[in-house]
């Protein structure tokens, strides 16, 4: 078993209401803020643009994201020691779900996100294989927000000039993963500036780079 394998053996940790259910605006259905004890309403980043709506997919068990991310040595010391809830039993963790590494099992989405404003702290990947789950990306790199859109990896960062506030940054990058020899590899890259004309915030024409 690798590092970054998780092993998830006899009785399997879950939060309760936790699932791909819904209508769903992912593959896996809408970003979900998991909690252990009750279900919470779904939540987006700020400013964040919905994917195309697709059917809604679920591990073929419940899986605890807190506890995924807690056994997993790629999370970085860092995250695991802010991993706390929010208010109550209310943890900052994102989850979708969706088939993106080619594998007959449901990959898992997950995003740690900060309690003060949402933002996102980590992205993940988990690939499983019925028994475990290995962990195939991640990005600390803060703000970031990854998805499933249409079979793909979207990764969205908000892109800051000095002066800017983390409310209003300067623009942003959207990079599309593809998985393709055992690993995800950057497909394309959309980047928008932001104009800050009479204060509206419209962003100026993007530009895309394909690999």
């Amino acid at each position: 078993m690798s590092a970054g394998t998780v092993v998830l053996a006899g009785t399997v940790l879950f939060a309760a209401g936790c699932s791909g259910g819904g209508t769903g605006l992912r593959d896996g259905g809408p970003a979900r803020t998991e909690s252990v004890g009750k279900t919470s309403a779904p939540a987006a980043p700020p400013d964040h643009v919905p994917a195309t709506a697709e059917p809604s997919v679920k591990p073929a068990r419940n899986i605890d994201p807190v506890a995924l991310l807690r056994a997993d040595p790629k999370v970085s010391a860092e995250v695991k020691r802010d991993l706390k809830p929010c208010s109550g039993k209310e943890y900052p963790v994102d989850v979708s779900y969706g088939k993106i590494t080619g594998s007959s099992a449901v990959d898992i989405v997950v995003n740690v996100l900060s309690c003060a404003d949402a933002l996102g702290r980590g992205s993940y990947v988990y690939r499983g294989d019925g028994t475990t789950y290995e962990n195939v990306f991640a990005d600390e790199q803060p703000p970031v927000y990854a998805e499933i859109d249409r079979g793909e990896l979207v990764v969205t960062k908000p892109v800051y000039a000095k002066s800017d506030t983390l409310t209003y940054p300067s623009g942003e990058d959207v990079i599309t993963y593809h998985w393709s020899g055992e690993r995800f590899a950057e497909q394309d890259r959309v980047h928008t500036d932001y104009s800050n004309i009479d204060g509206g915030g419209q962003p100026a024409p993007a530009t895309s780079q394909k690999n």
